[in-house]
């Protein structure tokens, strides 16, 4: 195994470690035991980058689609050109139709418990298929074969592999459901129905050098997995109805009044929110350039791993341009119904969706789109490239929180493609992390966050019922979700930034990550191996316990005795998790000096003894003093023990 170097300060003092008197015979070397694989090979390198032939398909996507707000039906044509660009001939393509999730004998509804979850969805008739062509060369093939939520395409000849094309096109039509699983669906206001448009069209699977094709059926938790490419969509609509979607719209003045235009042009330079369809200007006809009848709204968006759109005759419509760090700008804008309007409410989401693009895109990884638009629905927060669904009641901190949180995901998944129908908490637990540090960082800190206060989540570390972060999204227990997916791996990733490696390490790993596998697909060995690389360490006893177990971090200050002007301090690992100890030195006369032992003395034994000499009386030591670490037992981190009872 390689040694682990860790970061030691000795802060001024002689230092020498002794053993324990009481120390144990065996060891812990099994906590320390190499789990990950760090072999790599021609697709995914040992460093955590993609390797010299790592492969990605791609898949370009040309729908025209209409939405009948009469019967709430999509009806649209689709045309697909998929480059095969892996090393293996496909005699076939796996597509996903999200939408057959919405059936009476789905998967999805029939492993929905009787009492219901977030993830009930209408029982519907799902999406109809016809014309289906699939042209290989000279070939064309009709033949498809759909099973619950997957469709599988066969061509008559194989798609060559390395640059082979295909086109697949077809029509589909479905009806919109009410309940779409808190992801999509329709919300009726005072002004009319708001669509929600999400994962609403025949996708492609990902086929990849891990998994093949990755053909996980769409049950409820596991959100979407898709390859990148780019999508052309236009969408007919009535006249009056506003049209926002993923990317940029090409035909602002196909669709807009002239007074609507000035407005939309005045917005994408204004650094301050810029009021496009006011209240009292919601569905009027003066506002589009149709008076009647139909239009049809085309958006456009590059390199992008889907495409979501919302719809509807009640929205307001506001904007602001946001700034990248490398000059370019970009529209933030926000439309929801008159319910939801006023300054403690959505009359501040393009302030939020600005301030979070703008931050993001300085901290970690520029933003790629050319507009991000925040969508109130009734959907408590789901995101997709570009584009949020958040919940239209949401106020205050609770937008503020959603907002970010969505609009971050355009980091985790959509720049760094990870798997969320398996890997829930590469993309939750990574974009609950960065919202952390935005959350602290806008307007000094105006909403608190949860994180700033770890050890009020102690209560779940100690609970029975508790899962691991690898635990796969459909098959963990609900009220596990959201601590597995969300808010441990963020944990983990501040332990690891602000207590182990320190920030300046983690930050250029972290973001060298980020570069690495922007418009890739990573999985988690390639997190873990990039790291360890990045950093220069070598963290597989964190990585394993924290991510793949269920253990707990329990350090503890045993005692400090003085012997012939020299202290002796034993602490000990009281639980599963090994870590450093970083603890603050109190001295009688009140000044305080840190002191940190590395991680490496738990190889040996769970309880350490360590000998130091200093002029000056200690009054008192305290492990953690910022409380960084999820310790579960904070009554053994300082000594003396009694100090708690000041």
């Amino acid at each position: 195994m390689k040694k682990i170097s860790f970061l030691f300060l000795a802060i001024g003092f002689g230092f020498l470690s002794m053993p324990s008197a009481h120390a144990q015979l065996d060891n812990n070397q099994s906590d320390f035991d190499e789990f990950m694989d760090r072999s790599g090979n021609r697709y995914r390198s040992s460093s955590g980058k993609p390797g010299p032939d790592y492969f990605q398909n791609e898949a370009d996507y040309n729908i025209k689609v209409n939405l009948d707000p009469e019967t709430h039906t999509v009806s649209g044509q689709l045309t697909m050109t998929y480059t095969n660009n892996s090393p293996e001939n496909l005699e076939y393509i796996w597509m996903y139709l999200e939408q057959n999730r919405f059936t009476e004998n789905s998967r999805g509804t029939l492993t929905t418990p009787v009492e219901g979850n977030r993830y009930n969805g209408d029982p519907l008739n799902g999406v109809k298929i016809t014309n289906l062509q699939a042209k290989v060369k000279r070939s064309t093939s009709s033949k498809h074969l759909i099973t619950d939520t997957r469709m599988q395409v066969f061509f008559n000849k194989p798609l060559k592999a390395k640059g082979g094309t295909a086109e697949v096109s077809m029509n589909f039509e479905f009806e919109v459901p009410v309940n779409g699983m808190d992801r999509m669906g329709r919300l009726s206001t005072e002004n009319g129905e708001i669509y929600a448009m999400a994962q609403w069209f025949p996708q492609v699977a990902v086929f990849d050098d891990i998994e093949g094709w990755n053909v996980e059926p769409y049950l409820g938790a596991g959100e979407f997995y898709y390859d990148y490419g780019d999508f052309d969509i236009e969408i007919t609509v009535p006249h009056n109805y506003v049209v926002v979607g993923s990317g940029e719209l090409q035909n602002p003045k196909d669709v807009m009044s002239s007074i609507l235009y000035d407005r939309y042009k005045k917005a994408l330079e204004s650094q301050e929110t810029v009021t496009l369809i006011s209240s009292e200007e919601i569905g009027e006809s003066k506002m589009f350039a149709n008076q009647s009848g139909t239009q049809t709204w085309n958006y456009e968006i590059e390199n992008s791993r889907d495409f979501a759109f919302a719809a509807s005759k009640a929205f307001i419509w506001d904007g602001a341009q946001f700034n990248l760090p490398s000059g370019k700008t970009g529209l933030a804008h926000s439309v929801y119904p008159i319910e939801s309007d006023g300054q403690d409410a959505w009359s501040r989401s393009t302030e939020y969706s600005k301030a979070s693009i703008e931050y993001y895109s300085e901290k970690w990884y520029e933003y790629p789109y050319p507009s991000a638009v925040n969508v109130a629905a009734d959907i408590g927060g789901m995101e997709y490239p570009g584009l949020n669904f958040c919940s239209w009641k949401s106020k205050g901190s609770s937008l503020w929180g959603v907002t970010d949180h969505e609009f971050g995901h355009n980091w985790f998944p959509m720049i760094v493609g990870s798997n969320e129908r398996r890997y829930a908490w590469m993309d939750e637990g990574f974009n609950t992390f960065i919202n952390y540090y935005s959350t602290k960082a806008f307007n000094d800190g105006e909403y608190p966050t949860r994180l700033n206060q770890p050890r009020s989540l102690t209560g779940w570390f100690l609970g029975d019922n508790r899962e691991g972060i690898d635990t796969y999204p459909d098959m963990a227990n609900l009220r596990n979700l959201g601590m597995i997916a969300y808010y441990k791996p963020a944990l983990g990733l501040v332990m690891l930034r602000e207590y182990i490696l320190g920030e300046e390490r983690f930050d250029y790993a972290f973001r060298s990550y980020i570069e690495a596998w922007a418009f890739k697909h990573p999985q988690p060995i390639d997190f873990f191996n990039h790291m360890e690389n990045a950093a220069g360490e070598n963290l597989s006893w964190f990585f394993k316990a924290w991510f793949y177990g269920t253990g707990n971090i329990d350090l503890a200050i045993d005692s400090l005795t003085e012997e012939d002007g020299a202290y002796f301090l034993t602490v000990s690992n009281k639980g599963e998790i090994p870590m450093p100890m970083h603890m603050q030195i109190t001295f009688e006369d009140g000044s305080t000096e840190m002191k940190s032992l590395p991680v490496e003395i738990w190889q040996r034994r769970d309880t350490w003894t360590h000998k130091f000499e200093t002029e000056k009386p200690i009054k008192s030591i305290e492990l953690d003093p910022t409380k960084i670490l999820m310790d579960v037992n904070f009554s053994n981190d300082k000594w003396p023990l009694d100090i708690y009872k000041d």
